[in-house]
């Protein structure tokens, strides 16, 4: 398992910025745990453990070797919920739309702004965000997928399409959050954010 691991960690490195990794036991156990959680349908990983314990780099090649791109979101001083928004729209569109398996990475050093978390908890909770698309979008996105519904057997009419785009997003749209247990912030976030918990198997990287 090791050497699948290592070899796994070789090829990720070639094709991307290298990550210089020692896979010892407990890191191949955490491997194979989040990709086990995220080869499921609706499976979302709640890593937790202190900064630099691995969780993000473990997430990476866990996904690299499932087949699934990976996406992040870039924080700078400027962006806010309307940037999240469009970031995942994007991410919906390549699991929804072209059917790609696809992990989010999310940080806890990315919750710039705490309503971030109602969008990431709907996310989790079950894939639907009441508010992300205007009916424009709505539309589109109903057009994309007509084909691949019709072609699942099912009627194209356009509540159906869209439970079947919402089928896809659960099926192909998987979260990995990377939390640390240090301080009040964890705590509260999993109080107001139930889905933090509820929606996601967690993989503790320190004894809790």
């Amino acid at each position: 398992l090791t050497n699948i691991c290592n070899k796994t960690l070789d090829s990720y490195n070639e094709s991307n910025a290298a990550m210089n990794l020692v896979l010892f036991e407990d890191a191949v156990k955490h491997v194979c745990r989040i990709g086990r959680i995220i080869s499921n349908a609706s499976g979302h990983c709640l890593s937790v453990g202190v900064g630099g314990s691995g969780k993000r780099s473990l997430a990476r090649l866990a996904a690299f070797s499932l087949g699934y791109g990976l996406k992040t979101i870039t924080i700078n001083q400027t962006y806010g919920l309307t940037d999240l928004k469009e970031d995942l729209q994007k991410f919906y569109k390549d699991a929804g739309v072209k059917n790609l398996g696809t992990l989010f990475l999310f940080t806890d050093s990315q919750i710039t702004n705490e309503r971030f978390l109602v969008y990431i908890n709907d996310l989790l909770a079950s894939g639907n965000i009441p508010d992300l698309y205007q009916q424009e979008e709505k539309d589109e996105i109903i057009n994309e997928c007509t084909k691949a519904a019709k072609e699942s057997g099912l009627v194209p009419e356009p509540e159906i399409v869209w439970e079947f785009f919402m089928t896809r997003i659960r099926k192909n749209l998987h979260v990995c959050l990377c939390f640390s247990p240090v301080g009040e912030a964890f705590r509260s976030r999993a109080l107001k954010f139930p889905a933090l918990i509820n929606s996601t198997v967690i993989d503790w990287f320190q004894p809790w």
